[in-house]
């Protein structure tokens, strides 16, 4: 689902994670595992952060929802099979949320 919404995974601690503004607005709802934590804005439906099931310490913030991109020194793009290798392909990133 992540390459038809265009989500680029951004992976960062929950200690360095902080929303700013509308909390109030955020719903969310979990699947199959109950691990991931699939956050929204109840108004226009976007999907700019969640917990995600290979990182539950942490969130993967979708690098296209911030302000400003840009303004990582570096941003770089690891390839994920998610969709007929996902446990194989978690572990490989299960480090990422470690502060």
């Amino acid at each position: 689902m992540c390459s038809r919404t265009g989500y680029l995974h951004l992976i960062a601690p929950a200690s360095r994670f902080r929303l700013l503004s509308g909390d109030d607005k955020i719903s969310s709802y979990s699947f199959n595992t109950g691990v991931a934590k699939h956050l929204f804005c109840s108004v226009c439906g976007v999907k700019s952060f969640y917990v995600p099931r290979s990182n539950p310490d942490g969130f993967s913030v979708n690098l296209r929802c911030l302000d400003d991109p840009r303004g990582f020194a570096e941003v770089r793009i690891v390839n994920f099979d998610g969709r007929g290798n996902w446990e194989a392909q978690a572990q490989a990133l299960a480090y990422k949320s470690k502060g």
